[in-house]
C-alpha cells in the first residue's frame, strides 16, 4: 500500500494519499515510510510546523539512508519557502518610503528560566543557532540588537513579540526631534517648578512646569577621560588614555512638551535658586549632586527612575555610524569625541519615545 501512497503523491492526488495514510497509520504507525508520507502530507497541506516535526523525528530515529535523504530534502524545502516568504514580507514592509527611515531594534531582559525556550524561538526567527541566540538575549537591561530600515525592524519585532520575546523598535528621527534644555538651577519649586536653562541655541531663559508633567527620570554616569603617563611592561614611559572620573547626569522627561530637562553635576549652579543643601559652600559636588537627585525624587515619588544606562551603553559603543547621527546634547569638555555621549542621549531618548509610542 505504501507504493500506492507514493503514486498518489506523484500524481498530486492528495485526497487519495490521505485516505491511504489514515489506514496505514492504524496498521503500522511506526513504519518510517508511513511517517515520511505523513510529513509530506503536512507539507503540501501547508502545515509546515507539523511537517518539520515529522522530518526531524525521522532524522533522529531512522537508519534508512533513503528516508534520511528525503527528510533532509523536505526540511530544505520548508526553509526555502520560509526564506522566500520572509523576503517578500520584508520587501512589503519597506515599500512605503516612511518605513525606510533608520531605526533600531532593542531586546528587553528575560528571566533566565525563560531563556532556553525563548532562545529556540529567537534562533528560528532571526536564523541563528540556539547557542548564539541564548547569548544574545539579555537578562538585565536593554540590548541594542539591530539597526536598519524601520519597516524591517518592525517586521522582526512583531514576530518576536508573538513569540513572547520582549522588544521594541524606534526611529532615530524621533529621538532627534526631542528638544533638550540644559538646566542651570531650579529658580523655585512648589506644585509648579521653574528652571533657569539654556536651549539648543544656547540662549538663556526659564521654563515653568508642573511636577505632574514629568513622566520619567533617567540617571547615568559618563566617563571623563584624561591622558596620563604610565610605565609599560618594559618599564618605559608611555602616554595612554584612562577614565579618571565620571560626570553624573539626570534627565527629566516632559513628553507633553516634547522636551527633556537635562542636569549634570558640574553644570548645576548649586549656589543659585532653590536651596537644596544647607551650607552648600562646605559640601563637595558629589554631596550636592546626591542631595539634588534625592530632592528631585521626593518631588516625583511615583515616577519611574531609569538607571541602567551603563550596561546598555556597553552594547552600543561600537555602533559608531548610527551614534554619529545622534546629537548628544552633552556639553562636557572633551579632548576627543566619545561614543558614550550620544549613547546616553540614545538611552534617554529611547525611554522618551517608548513611553509615548
Amino acid at each position: 500500500m505504501i507504493d500506492e501512497v507514493a503514486i498518489a503523491f506523484d500524481s498530486k492526488d492528495y485526497h487519495t494519499a490521505a485516505k491511504l495514510l489514515k489506514q496505514l497509520l492504524k496498521e503500522s504507525p511506526d513504519n518510517p515510510w508511513v511517517q515520511f508520507y505523513v510529513g509530506r502530507l503536512h507539507e503540501v497541506s501547508k502545515k509546515r510546523q507539523d511537517a518539520e516535526k515529522v522530518y526531524r523525528q525521522l532524522l533522529r530515529t531512522t537508519t534508512n539512508a533513503k528516508i534520511i535523504t528525503l527528510a533532509r530534502q523536505g526540511l530544505q524545502r520548508l526553509q526555502e519557502i520560509e526564506q522566500e516568504e520572509r523576503q517578500r514580507a520584508i520587501f512589503q514592509a519597506t515599500a512605503d518610503p516612511n518605513n525606510t527611515d533608520i531605526g533600531i531594534l532593542i531586546l528587553e531582559p528575560l528571566n533566565n528560566e525563560l531563556k532556553t525556550a525563548a532562545a529556540q524561538k529567537f534562533a528560528k526567527i532571526m536564523q541563528l543557532d540556539p547557542y548564539t541566540a541564548r547569548l544574545v538575549l539579555p537578562s538585565r537591561g536593554w540590548r541594542l540588537y539591530r539597526t536598519g530600515a524601520i519597516g524591517e525592524l518592525k517586521f522582526y519585532g512583531e514576530q518576536l513579540r508573538k513569540a513572547e520575546i520582549p522588544c521594541f523598535w524606534a526611529r532615530i528621527a524621533d529621538i532627534q526631534k526631542i528638544q533638550v534644555f540644559q538646566v542651570k538651577h531650579f529658580q523655585e519649586s512648589t506644585t509648579k517648578a521653574t528652571v533657569v536653562c539654556r536651549n539648543q541655541l544656547n540662549t538663556l531663559g526659564s521654563l515653568t512646569f508642573d511636577w505632574s508633567e514629568v513622566k520619567a527620570t533617567v540617571v547615568g554616569l559618563l566617563p571623563i577621560f584624561e591622558e596620563v603617563v604610565d610605565l609599560n611592561a618594559r618599564r618605559k614611559l608611555e602616554r595612554k588614555t584612562q577614565t579618571q572620573d565620571y560626570a553624573q547626569f539626570c534627565d527629566l522627561h516632559l513628553p507633553g512638551r516634547s522636551c527633556i530637562l537635562r542636569l549634570y553635576d558640574n553644570g548645576y549652579e548649586f549656589d543659585q535658586g532653590v536651596e537644596i543643601t544647607p551650607q552648600i559652600s562646605q559640601s563637595t559636588i558629589r554631596i550636592n549632586w546626591n542631595s539634588l537627585v534625592n530632592w528631585i525624587e521626593q518631588q516625583l515619588p511615583t515616577v519611574k527612575l531609569w538607571s541602567d544606562f551603563t550596561p546598555f551603553g556597553e552594547t552600543v559603543l561600537d555602533q559608531t555610524e548610527m551614534l554619529g547621527q545622534i546629537q548628544s546634547h552633552i556639553h562636557l569638555f572633551r579632548r576627543e569625541k566619545t561614543n558614550w555621549d550620544p549613547a546616553f542621549h540614545l538611552y534617554s531618548g529611547l525611554i522618551f519615545v517608548k513611553g509615548n509610542g
